[in-house]
């Protein structure tokens, strides 16, 4: 059987939801796995719902639909509100505590990690935490998709600050590394 991940990230425009999608995708494709990738949102250009969907399989995907997610990184309260049903037992959900409340009996991997307040303070910007955010998401990808690959996905996709952002990807796989042993596959 191959791997496949469906990855899930939802929050408000201008948090860069697109782009974590983008970039992981993107890392996918690099690490010469089969990776496709829908968004949606509101008409809103800013504040408004955003949902970024990637798949990633060894196989060729039929559908870019996240139905059950491997990984869900729910950005605000809203987002998991309106997805937290997809998960399973099985899912990984990546939040912020301070953001997103999830119930302490809901039988899903939770990974918290107030990642606005740890780029501010690391980086002097909370905008910096999408990045962070795939960093953590690396870690959860094992040896299948390497750093190299994201940091590759990286350059490509954000063209300023890109340091930084690299620095972001890093300090978040480095929380990661402290976290109880997860992996994805």
């Amino acid at each position: 059987m191959s791997k496949r991940v469906e990855f899930l990230c939802s929050g408000f425009g201008g948090q860069g939801v697109v782009r974590v999608g983008q970039i992981i995708g993107d890392a996918a494709v690099q690490a010469g796995l089969h990776a496709t990738m829908l968004i949606s949102h509101g008409t809103e250009t800013r504040g408004g719902y955003v949902r970024s969907q990637v798949i990633i399989s060894e196989e060729p995907i039929a559908s870019p639909v996240v139905e059950t997610p491997t990984c869900f990184v729910a950005l605000s309260q809203a987002a998991w509100d309106r997805f937290g049903g997809l998960c399973r037992s099985s899912s990984f959900v990546l939040y912020n505590p301070d953001k997103v409340t999830i119930a302490d009996n809901l039988d899903v991997k939770k990974v918290a990690i107030q990642a606005e307040q740890e780029a501010a303070n690391r980086f002097g910007e909370p905008l910096y935490a999408n990045t962070l955010w795939i960093g953590v998401f690396s870690g959860l990808s094992g040896t299948w998709i390497r750093e190299e690959h994201f940091e590759k996905a990286i350059r490509y996709r954000i063209s300023r600050n890109i340091e930084e952002n690299i620095a972001a990807f890093y300090h978040g796989r480095a929380l990661f590394n402290k976290l109880p042993d997860f992996r994805l596959t």
